[in-house]
């Protein structure tokens, strides 16, 4: 029997867009110092429905980041993946216009929840109010779950392997884990991650069968997790792209190696059943705290999914209870998301870039709109906290049923 090492699976890049920043720098001021952007939802058609509140993306001028022969067959969700993806190979400094020179070295994993409902609707209206020759031929697969995997392949020329999870909001981390385990088994590199764009009237319409989704027309009180005045999640678009690289094949290119994906959990109990998420997601913590060798003491930070519904809340802090047992006291739980919005498989990428960053700056950024907890956990508000910050806990939860944890460390692991 083989007695080889795993080949460690590192960060090298990180490309963000999302409500608070259109850039990685501008990501974590936002989030470092706690700033809220939740506004009314502005978007033609989405006027008169229930839904006021949410994480919109501004200022993202699409042409002026992606050529016109993808723009023309994409959804808004794959534009937001396809920029994210390139400033994450920029961050990486594989961005590079003639192509990579072993295009087989490198795949792409996406995750996506509902996949092109913009796009899709345009196309029905086009179907249903002139005629199937008025529908384009790109309808086939701009609104699928994969078009953001496809579309980053094909104008990078990534030919190695690819893939898409569909585990809904926890296909986010399952998507990083996928990536880590393709690099341990000889993938020289994954760009991997979740954009999502929710915010167009079918979209909204659909996520209105969500009995936790936040209705609440007050920006500042639609997304309050861990308090009693919990009222449900409020939406996001946008998300986030890694790089995730072999780390010795990093280290020989001289790239800066950002964090080591160490360990992944994953369960599944159930469509909307909070109470037994506890135990769901108590054993995805245990797997991916296993895996990555780490004892519950060693969890510097925790960034939970913060669902924002109380009987899902009290179950996810029983849940790191139950694991972390009387290190959960001390561990800073923070949730940087209520400041910007939940953005479905984006928003535990949007956790993990946090964390990463968090590790590397030594500062547990806060909980915005969150000032009176109703649990036994030490939720960072108000202000960032200087911490040491060596290893990083991430969760997340789907609403049809999915946990899982990720666990990243600081830095690279060859050297632990």
């Amino acid at each position: 029997m083989s007695t080889q090492r795993p080949r460690p699976a590192v960060v090298t890049g990180i490309g963000v867009i999302a409500p608070n920043g259109l850039r990685t720098d501008a990501y974590w001021k936002s989030v470092r110092e706690g700033l809220g952007v939740l506004g009314r939802i502005t978007r033609e058609g989405c006027e008169h429905l229930p839904l006021k509140v949410a994480g919109q993306v501004e200022g993202f001028d699409a042409s002026a980041l992606i050529e016109e022969r993808f723009l023309v067959q994409t959804d808004r969700f794959t534009h937001y993946a396809m920029a994210a993806a390139a400033l994450a190979l920029d961050d990486a400094g594989l961005g590079h216009e003639e192509g990579p020179e072993e295009p087989f070295d490198i795949g792409v994993v996406t995750a996506a929840g509902s996949g092109g409902g913009e796009f899709g609707q345009r196309e029905l209206q086009k179907l249903w109010g002139q005629g199937s020759k008025f529908v384009g031929p790109y309808q086939s697969i701009a609104w699928f779950y994969a078009a953001s995997t496809g579309q980053i392949s094909i104008r990078h020329g990534f030919k190695g392997p690819c893939g898409v999870v569909a585990s809904d909001e926890a296909g986010g981390l399952d998507a990083v884990a996928h990536a880590a385990r393709a690099v341990r088994r000889g993938t020289g590199a994954v760009v991997v991650g979740a954009a999502e764009a929710p915010l167009a009237p079918y979209s909204m319409v659909c996520q209105l069968g969500y009995r936790e989704l936040s209705t609440v027309d007050d920006p500042d009180r639609a997304y309050r997790p861990f308090t009693a005045r919990a009222c449900g999640f409020v939406p996001a678009e946008g998300g986030a792209m890694l790089v995730v690289e072999d780390e010795t094949r990093a280290l020989d290119r001289g790239a800066t190696v950002r964090a080591t994906v160490a360990g992944h959990g994953a369960t599944f109990t159930g469509a909307s059943r909070w109470k037994e998420s506890r135990e769901g997601l108590a054993q995805a913590i245990r797997v991916a705290l296993d895996e990555a060798g780490c004892a519950p003491e060693e969890i510097d930070v925790v960034f939970p999914d913060a669902l924002g519904v109380p009987e899902a809340d009290r179950a996810e802090a029983l849940a790191i209870t139950d694991v972390l047992g009387a290190h959960a006291k001390r561990v800073p739980v923070t949730a940087p998301k209520t400041g910007y919005g939940r953005a479905y498989c984006g928003a535990p990428v949007l956790d993990t870039a946090a964390a990463v960053l968090a590790m590397e700056h030594g500062l547990v950024p806060p909980t915005p709109h969150v000032y009176d907890i109703d649990c036994d956990l030490d939720v960072v508000m108000s202000r960032a906290r200087p911490a040491e910050l060596r290893t990083a806990l991430v969760l997340s939860r789907g609403l049809m049923g999915s946990n899982a944890a990720l666990v990243v460390r600081r830095g690279g692991g060859l050297a632990r």
